[in-house]
């Protein structure tokens, strides 16, 4: 297995930690609002990744945060006279019931920033310690200069960044010892959520959580951290100063970072007026369409969010979900004799051959588009006619992967049921009109028929 690792700009062959066991991180949401599109694409992206983990046999340890201490809820709090703490909780379930309808699965552990205050102190003032921070008025900041190949995540050069932000002369640029330096922690304001620390009132600063809650729950170093491709520069490049800076060796082994979500061929952002939040979607789109536009795509590649789009998701739920109707439908016994009869017409060869590709174009740091392909071929392979229980168990792995989950079909009507025995019986007797016009009344009512040669098979339209 390969993975893109944004760190080295290339791909490289996973080699976990500890042996079948997977250490992952991936940044979750600041709880201010509902989650966006563009949250869900990341979401989607890295739920699709664990499962495919986890269908090699990984066991995943997953773990994704809440930013619950912010400007932004601070804002929203004050603006509706509540907590942040139950400001930030409103959207936490928002963000779980969302998510849930995405079939997203829960991460091993949400960690709220908010829960590790003490354990912020604690690795700020380690860093003071160490040097590679200072205190400057109640603030502390992280002493850019002496961390190593500072910025090399996102490409950035250092001298370039001082000399870029060289002409500042806000009030925090002049507190600080250089223009690049970043907070570690924020001395009190009127009216913000504060705590007791060494240095004062006051409350962390956004990058230092993440250290933090990776070290608490998964180790000084993990095997893979993702996240947007927003969170390159300067969130995740920080992370790393500030965590390495405090162990002294490697935070993270491959770092994973999704693409954009584009609203017809331009970024998503709120000043273009196309912020689409998922939970006003979801009232209006399948779920399983939605995610499964959301996760079809190259997880590094950016998704163009069209009208198109999501017909073409909607059209290939309904491919996939039709022959899964007819493997489910498809009975014990008919599965058994078909097995030992397709046997002999290398059906398990051709299994194998599909599954390989599959699992191929995965390996190939999570090649999902790539694998559809495949999957799309084997649909069509089925549909000539080829079912077993082995067919059935590795398309059910590959729905667990994608994230798809289909209702158990209900028992046709007596009255359908009696229906198709009555075209079966016109067919016989070569009573066309009479067989056509009760397939198209069933058709009318949502009912499609396919004729095979091992019999009539049915699926909802």
């Amino acid at each position: 297995m390969k993975i893109y690792n944004t760190m080295s700009r290339q791909l490289e062959v996973f080699q976990p930690i500890e042996a079948g066991k997977v250490r992952m991180y991936v940044c979750g949401p600041t709880v201010y609002n509902y989650i966006h599109i563009g949250n869900a694409r990341a979401v989607v992206s890295f739920d699709v990744i664990r499962r495919y983990l986890e269908y090699r046999g990984f066991e995943v340890n997953f773990v994704s945060n809440f930013t619950d201490v912010d400007d932004k809820i601070i804002k929203g709090a004050n603006a509706e006279k509540m907590t942040t703490t139950a400001f930030s909780q409103r959207y936490i379930e928002a963000f779980f019931e969302d998510t849930d309808a995405l079939g997203v699965k829960r991460a091993s552990a949400n960690p709220k920033a908010s829960e590790y205050i003490a354990p912020m102190i604690s690795f700020i003032d380690d860093l003071i310690q160490k040097e590679f921070a200072y205190v400057s008025q109640g603030d502390v900041y992280f002493r850019v200069a002496k961390s190593k190949d500072y910025g090399k995540l996102a490409n950035k050069n250092l001298s370039e960044l001082i000399a870029g932000a060289s002409g500042r002369t806000d009030e925090e640029t002049l507190r600080k010892e250089s223009s690049a330096d970043f907070a570690l922690w924020k001395a009190a304001k009127p009216g913000e959520v504060s705590w007791k620390s060494p240095w004062g009132m006051g409350r962390p600063g956004w990058h230092i959580e993440c250290s933090v809650m990776v070290e608490n729950l998964l180790g000084e170093t993990i095997d893979i951290h993702g996240g947007g491709v927003d969170l390159e520069f300067p969130h995740h490049t920080n992370e790393i100063a500030q965590s390495q800076a405090k162990t002294g060796h490697s935070f993270v082994n491959y770092w994973m970072h999704n693409g954009f979500i584009n609203v017809d061929g331009e970024k998503m952002s709120k000043s273009l007026g196309n912020f689409t939040t998922v939970h006003e979607l979801l009232k209006v789109i399948p779920a399983k369409h939605l995610r499964f536009f959301l996760a079809a795509t190259h997880y590094r590649r950016p998704v163009n969010f069209t009208d198109d789009a999501l017909i073409e998701a909607e059209n290939n739920v309904k491919k996939i979900e039709n022959t899964y109707r007819n493997l489910v439908s498809t009975d014990s016994t008919m599965l058994s004799a078909l097995t030992e009869k397709t046997t002999a017409d290398d059906t398990k060869k051709m299994l194998a051959a599909f599954k390989n590709k599959f699992e191929e174009a995965m390996d190939d740091d999570f090649n999902i588009a790539n694998a559809l392909t495949v999957f799309y071929d084997m649909i069509s392979w089925i549909n000539k006619g080829h079912y077993s229980a082995e067919i059935k168990s590795f398309f059910e792995a590959v729905l667990e992967i994608l994230g798809l989950h289909f209702e158990e079909a209900t028992p046709l009507e007596s009255e359908i049921e009696a229906l198709i025995e009555e075209r079966q019986q016109a067919r016989q007797n070569r009573d066309f009109a009479k067989s056509d016009h009760i397939r198209d009344a069933l058709k009318a009512r949502g009912i499609i028929l396919e004729d095979t040669k091992d019999g009539v098979r049915w699926h909802h339209e």
